[in-house]
């Protein structure tokens, strides 16, 4: 039987860091995680946005924490995974968020596309060394940690497969492309732990501020709200979403995928 507690606070001892979590989707699913009982450490690189998000929910007595983080940095990892195991003691949920878009490549990406011979080495590891490499570095970090647990949940953020092969749209649909790669194949890894590995993506062009104000008319008024995230990250964050693996769910088809998945 579900407790009144439970149905308030479904994540309630739940322990989640997600990264990228000071602005955009990340800022959405930390307060969704929040709001359903979980405590959470948002990682992103230290700053005023960082600190005041955070503010912004210790100040409704929401257990947020913050947790000064690059995911590009191996040492940097390093020090967010050992105050993890020092503070907890355990991990919970990893939301693997933390990223960069086509406009720290090419600020005119949606009217102007530029090929890819025409994109910097520089832009291009940027990006990629965000994206990618820190989805691979955040994890290897944290997974030891859930292994030894034997229990845990990755959930590994992403974006539509046309996005990864628009034209123009490199580097940022490569990375996506090899993030969702990397995710299935942990997946396989994890499995005999008792880890899970999910993707999780909004399903359409997001109001996150990847793209510049002045080009979101070429876009319409279809840009999703970063909030389409909430009811999937709670459910994959939950006891709820136990033994799912491997999986691909798109936030604005959620409901579809559920009822699909477990009947009803």
């Amino acid at each position: 039987m579900t407790t009144d507690m439970e149905m308030r606070a479904p994540l309630a001892g739940v322990r989640v860091v997600v990264t990228g979590a000071s602005s955009g989707l990340g800022l959405a699913m930390a307060k969704a995680l929040l709001q359903s009982g979980a405590t959470v450490a948002m990682a992103a690189r230290p700053g005023e946005k960082l600190e005041a998000a955070v503010h912004g929910f210790a100040s409704k007595a929401l257990p947020a924490v913050k947790l000064p983080l690059d995911v590009r940095s191996e040492a940097s990892v390093e020090r967010a995974v050992a105050w993890v195991r020092q503070t907890w003691g355990g991990l919970d949920v990893l939301v693997n968020n933390a990223g960069i878009g086509m406009r720290t490549v090419n600020p005119r990406f949606m009217v102007e596309p530029q090929p890819f011979y025409e994109v910097t080495p520089e832009g291009f590891r940027d990006l990629m060394d965000t994206n990618l490499t820190g989805y691979f570095l955040v994890s290897r970090g944290f997974a030891p940690m859930l292994v030894e647990q034997e229990r845990g949940k990755i959930i590994n953020i992403s974006m539509n497969h046309a996005t990864m092969r628009r034209a123009g749209f490199v580097p940022y649909g490569p990375s996506r492309a090899g993030a969702e790669s990397l995710s299935y194949i942990m997946a396989e890894d994890l499995r005999p732990y008792g880890v899970t590995v999910n993707m999780l993506l909004p399903g359409g062009a997001t109001a996150t501020g990847m793209i510049p104000e002045e080009l979101k008319a070429h876009i319409g008024p279809s840009l999703l709200s970063p909030d389409v995230m909430a009811e999937p990250i709670v459910f994959l964050a939950s006891e709820k979403s136990n033994g799912v693996t491997g999986e691909r769910i798109v936030a604005t088809e959620f409901e579809k995928w559920r009822a699909e998945r477990f009947g009803g």
